[in-house]
């Protein structure tokens, strides 16, 4: 590869965005290379400018935006000279771009074949019928059944994963020559973005089209791409190939989002996550000398922050290259030692129990199909469980199993169909929240997956949680209640003076230790996280986990831990449940339930987790189809038509018959037909590469 030219060539590239406030430098001195059939990623934290960085090589950077510095040369062609019409014909021809949500791309009032077609219509005025076949092609190509019913079809009868399919397809409708794409699989399923990962592999080998991947996920990184480019504060600080960086990081950005990360050895008990200290710079704040020394342990005040900081070659790699004035000082094998262990607590008394617990929904048919009889849609089907004082149950499953309408049946949100509902020794299957006494409902709280929406933009900070203690009767007192609330914020560790300030002031990681200090305003004893760290950044997430874990070792929280992130739910839980088209189909302690025999549908979670650790070798089983619907659910084994194991099962007893709750060990079940000889046979997903 290297005696060829390079496909996209990045030279000390600057882009500023202009404002009321004057000029703000997103990307300073970025250079980045991209050979022919090679795949790069870029890596780093929201704000550090790898969206900006996309942006400025499709020149599609607004009317503020404007590109300072430095060169953009794509085959050779400095893009950055070109007019607007020579823009229009590279952009979706040679060069095309796929966004972190499809419906952005598409257009909802036109059919999915239609749009295909437009691409190569417009960019190679392709005859129709010809653009019609090629459509076809291309939807068969990434994956997709019954390709002429998906062309006729409109963008909203598609799954999330079926239009990103479609987007993937447009991207390369007209044989890109380099393809970037926008944190892609963000809003995806785990089981679904493997599909897409292998997708964009495989398609990037067959036509040997070079690619730009961006995202924070650095599994997905070192899955999909041969290079990556790890960027801090709109600088690149770290550049090599996967191996090199991932096994000789030679920045301390790198190492610390590493340390950040839940890799398989992580422990939260012996080798807990460590959060990067302090906070991300403004584009306008920026320290002098190295972006990263404030935040970084091997800081030496006189010479990092002297002057500006160039990229060095690293010696004995190929193309591996580093922004830190210290990288032939730093003991980069040194292991990590400013994290404190904390023993693991011991689950108490029972405090929750759900036994036989149903929710179904009564569609009426008019609303949807124009006659005929009523529909059932069965979100929960016979949930069955304990939860424990001190202990942390996640709840793991793709979207449309049933995780967010058992929290809503739980927190009264929703009241259950049937069964029995024991919280405290109360029976609250029938009692919605508004009927619920008031102990019990700050006793049961809830944090949410995305924090800019829970808090209420008219109100600071400390009246917002002045506001729980007053419904949850905390406090005789007004002084009472402000001292409590300032207790608040020590506990999820913000400064006292933020109780001041408004939420727009706030970034994500600080606005979500607010919606956990309102949680335990009551002093919760029950807490359902639903994807409490997915929408942030691995260093904020790594900080909110330690958070949620201390403020359990103190109280004797009970955490339903809501995700479908399997790596952080191995990290932090004690035990896990996975649901399955609204049944339970796994449970059990969480070394147990990540080791053989799996559920079939464990078994394919699990090999779906990307693994940012080049030392584990991982088994692929990637899920075809999508779950199935829950107002027609498949019979027998809700999991049949997607078992890649079905046919060890004789008889058709898959297809016929519920499977029961089998017990493996002493609290360990699953839901499955297959016998037990071949379940103890199941070879593991992870195991540890030969060194």
């Amino acid at each position: 590869m290297s005696d060829k030219a390079p496909i996209l060539e990045i030279e000390n590239l600057s882009i500023s965005f202009f404002t009321r406030r004057g000029e703000i430098p997103a990307v300073m001195d970025f250079s980045c290379t991209v050979m022919p059939g090679e795949a790069m990623g870029l890596v780093g934290e929201s704000g550090c400018g790898k969206s900006t960085v996309a942006l400025g090589v499709m020149r599609d950077l607004g009317t503020n935006g404007r590109i300072t510095g430095g060169a953009i040369r794509f085959k050779g062609q400095d893009l950055t000279t070109l007019d607007d019409g020579a823009l229009r014909r590279l952009r979706g021809s040679e060069i095309a771009m796929i966004y972190q949500e499809p419906m952005a791309s598409l257009n909802p009032a036109m059919t999915v074949g239609r749009q295909l077609m437009e691409v190569p219509m417009i960019h190679r005025a392709m005859p129709r019928a010809e653009a019609r076949a090629l459509a076809r092609q291309m939807v068969a190509d990434v994956r997709l059944p019954d390709p002429d019913r998906i062309l006729d079809a409109y963008p909203h009868q598609l799954s999330g994963g079926q239009q990103q399919r479609i987007v993937i397809a447009m991207a390369l409708m007209a044989n890109p020559s380099l393809l970037i794409l926008d944190e892609p699989t963000t809003a995806l399923d785990v089981t679904v973005e493997a599909g897409i990962v292998d997708l964009v592999r495989d398609l990037g080998r067959r036509y040997g089209t070079s690619m730009l991947f961006i995202s924070h996920n650095l599994g997905l990184i070192r899955e999909t791409c041969d290079r990556l480019c790890v960027m801090y504060s709109g600088e690149a600080v770290e550049t090599g190939n996967i191996a090199d960086v991932f096994e000789r990081m030679r920045h301390p950005y790198t190492q610390a989002l590493f340390r950040a990360i839940p890799l398989p050895g992580a422990d939260r008990t012996t080798r807990p996550l460590r959060a990067i200290p302090g906070n991300f710079p403004l584009p306008d704040a920026r320290p002098p000398g190295c972006n990263f020394g404030p935040r970084c342990a091997y800081f030496q005040p006189g010479r990092c922050d002297a002057a500006d900081i160039a990229m060095t070659d690293i010696a004995g790699d190929t193309r591996h290259r580093s922004r830190c004035l210290r990288v032939a000082e730093i003991d980069w094998s040194a292991p990590d030692t400013a994290t404190e262990a904390h023993p693991r607590t011991p689950a108490g008394e029972v405090v929750l129990r759900m036994e036989d617990v149903r929710k179904y929904y009564t569609v009426a048919a008019s609303a949807l199909f124009g006659g005929g009889a009523d529909k059932v849609v069965k979100a929960n089907e016979t949930l069955s469980f304990e939860a424990r004082a001190g202990e942390t149950l996640a709840i793991v499953g793709e979207s449309g199993c049933g995780k967010s309408t058992f929290a809503k049946v739980l927190m009264g949100l929703e009241t259950a169909t049937s069964g029995r509902i024991m919280l405290f020794d109360e029976n609250v299957q029938s009692t919605a929240i508004q009927h619920r006494r008031t102990d019990t409902v700050s006793a049961l709280q809830m944090v949410f997956q995305n924090p800019f929406d829970t808090l209420n933009p008219s109100m600071t900070v400390g009246a917002q949680i002045l506001r729980a203690l007053e419904i949850f009767r905390v406090g005789a007192t007004t002084a009472e209640r402000r001292a409590r609330m300032l207790e608040l914020l020590d506990l999820v560790k913000l400064p006292r003076d933020f109780a001041g300030r408004m939420p727009r002031q706030l970034s994500g990681g600080q606005k979500q230790r607010v919606g956990i200090a309102r949680a335990f305003a009551g002093d919760a004893r029950v807490v359902v996280a639903d994807e409490p760290v997915s929408a942030l950044d691995v260093s904020v997430q790594a900080a909110v986990t330690d958070l949620l874990m201390e403020i359990q070792r103190r109280n004797a929280t009970t955490l339903l831990f809501i995700s479908h992130d399997l790596s952080i739910v191995r990290y932090l839980s004690d035990r896990v449940m996975v649901m399955y088209l609204g049944h339970v189909v796994e449970i059990g302690p969480t070394e147990q339930v990540f080791a053989p025999p799996y559920h079939p549908y464990t078994e394919a979670l699990l090999s779906a987790v990307p693994i940012a650790d080049t030392s584990v070798e991982k088994r692929r089983i990637v899920l075809e189809g999508d779950i199935p619907s829950a107002m027609d659910p498949p019979s027998g084994c809700p999991f049949q038509t997607r078992c890649r194991w079905k046919a060890q099962v004789p008889g058709g007893l898959c297809e016929t018959d519920v499977p029961p709750m089998v017990t493996l060990s002493e609290g360990h079940s699953i839901k499955c037909h297959l016998a037990e000889d071949i379940l103890r046979r199941m070879e593991p997903v992870f195991t540890q590469a030969a060194q």
